[in-house]
């Protein structure tokens, strides 16, 4: 049963997965592995910017701002997030990029937890 029970700190564990902290992507048997939902913690600088719009989106999302000011960029319109706990929801085919007004910390849920829309890291 301990082997069930995972115990972390999302700004550590965030940097081995691009901020992500639990989805398909974590191994079969670790605790965080699930295909039923994501969850990522998002540290953003100043003026950090998507590198590319998400097109075609499977899932449904949800993103909770912690700290900061952050926009959510939709083709026909942009959501300032910049009180504690403002949020928004967009469900699957809305496309959608974001851009950190102020260093940010996000918090975001999208579900189900499939393959799909990862910038390529640069070399």
């Amino acid at each position: 049963m301990a082997e069930e029970i995972y115990v972390g700190n999302a700004d550590p564990d965030a940097l081995a997965d691009r901020g992500w902290l639990l989805g398909y992507f974590k191994p079969a048997g670790d605790p965080r592995h699930s295909t039923d939902v994501e969850i990522k913690w998002g540290r953003h600088p100043q003026g950090d910017r998507r590198a590319q719009w998400v097109r075609g989106e499977d899932r449904t999302a949800l993103l909770i701002l912690i700290s900061g000011c952050f926009h959510m960029e939709f083709p026909d319109r942009t959501v300032v997030l910049d009180k504690q706990g403002d949020y928004v929801v967009w469900p699957r085919g809305v496309d959608h990029s974001w851009y950190a007004a102020e260093e940010s910390v996000v918090l975001t849920v999208r579900w189900p937890s499939i393959p799909g829309y990862a910038v390529p890291q640069a070399p």
